[in-house]
């Protein structure tokens, strides 16, 4: 079975930015057939459903969908981060107006968050397949108005596709959208609970908690942890090393960990090679992390210290083991681990799950940086 489009007239025109996004993750693409495989077992299996990519920070989840994205224009994109990047920079040139400006009542930009970006790039992509296939609709504001107009357009494009033909649609970074600026009990992004036939949605996030997926659906679903699959990524990562070698011989002095998995780690500190072992660029992707794990955990900030000094000390360690060295509650200390569940690796050993930061630099980069007293 093919996707939607049968022709360039069916090619969904992506925003400027997300066209760079796009071209920039899949520049030096290698491997993760894996992944690819899984997706197209899932389509075969399915007539409809969410399937969802899930691994730590920079294990390569944004150059998959990039790469996917490349090998099937066809396929409705979105990227969670650009869009909110693109909104701030929009805000910082055209500032909100305080209330007495916009009236009392009136919903604002930051009320409503990620999903009206979303509702709006995403159903302008797919009003112009609905057009393309004849549909006739009215564009309107609409859009933004919660899910039901994209559930609406969903239905009228699946009523019109072959029989041979889906409807793809991918978002990346769902970790990154703040649900808290959503109703209480709605979808991440107003996704639809129940989706009309050959439509799917390819998702990638951060690893979340089971209670915190933001996805209420009655549909079929399934998920993709890159961290259950160590050997492909390992082979993938030293492909990419390899390639890069040989794009640029003079610089084969490096050598990483032939147990590396991290395309965010190995890239820095490849292009910087003779540079400081932590790259300015890796700096502040670390400090975004440090960042977010500090504003998550704002009215625990005492115990989260205490917490995150014993994560900087030990490779992996249980919940029940920091509860006792601090001689607080277990229950505490789960809180805080699941604040922070992103940007922590678990290990099952002998039935105990066991904590670590999710990478070495990172709790490297830690260390140094709680040593500056910064």
């Amino acid at each position: 079975m093919n996707n939607i489009a049968k022709n360039n007239v069916n090619i969904p025109r992506y925003p400027p930015e997300f066209k760079q996004i796009i071209t920039v993750k899949n520049r030096n693409f290698v491997g993760r057939e894996f992944v690819f495989t899984a997706i197209n077992s899932f389509l075969d299996q399915y007539d409809r459903g969410y399937f969802t990519i899930i691994g730590e920070p920079g294990i390569g989840k944004s150059a998959i969908i990039a790469h996917y994205v490349s090998l099937n224009p066809e396929v409705v994109y979105y990227n969670v981060e650009i869009a909110v990047k693109s909104r701030q920079s929009r805000e910082i040139d055209d500032p909100p107006q305080p209330p007495f400006l916009r009236g009392e009542y009136e919903d604002t930009p930051e009320d409503r968050g990620e999903y009206e970006d979303f509702l709006t790039t995403i159903c302008d992509q797919l009003i112009e397949i609905a057009q393309n296939q004849g549909s006739k609709i009215i564009t309107s504001d609409a859009t933004t108005e919660g899910g039901g107009f994209l559930s609406l357009l969903l239905q009228q494009i699946s009523d019109r596709l072959q029989p041979e033909e889906r409807l793809i649609i991918t978002i990346d970074g769902c970790d990154r959208i703040d649900i808290n600026n959503q109703p209480r009990g709605s979808n991440l992004l107003y996704l639809p609970r129940y989706l009309p036939g050959k439509v799917y949605f390819i998702l990638t996030r951060r690893p979340f908690l089971p209670d915190k997926s933001g996805l209420l659906i009655e549909t079929p679903s399934q998920s993709l942890d890159l961290s259950a699959y160590p050997e492909q990524n390992r082979a993938d990562v030293q492909e990419y090393i390899k390639n890069y070698h040989l794009l640029h011989p003079s610089e084969m002095g490096l050598k990483i960990n032939e147990d590396e998995t991290n395309f965010m780690y190995v890239s820095e500190i490849l292009k910087a090679m003779n540079q400081d072992i932590y790259p300015q660029s890796l700096q502040i992707y670390y400090q975004n992390h440090l960042d977010k794990m500090n504003l998550t955990t704002t009215n625990q900030q005492t115990m989260a210290e205490k917490v995150l000094n014993i994560l900087l000390q030990e490779q992996l360690i249980s919940i029940e083991t920091i509860a006792e060295r601090l001689d607080e509650d277990e229950y505490e200390i789960k809180v805080i681990l699941g604040k922070w569940r992103e940007f922590l690796h678990l290990e099952s050993i002998a039935a105990e799950v066991k904590y670590s930061l999710y990478h070495p630099s990172f709790r490297d980069w830690l260390q140094q940086k709680m040593a500056a007293n910064i």
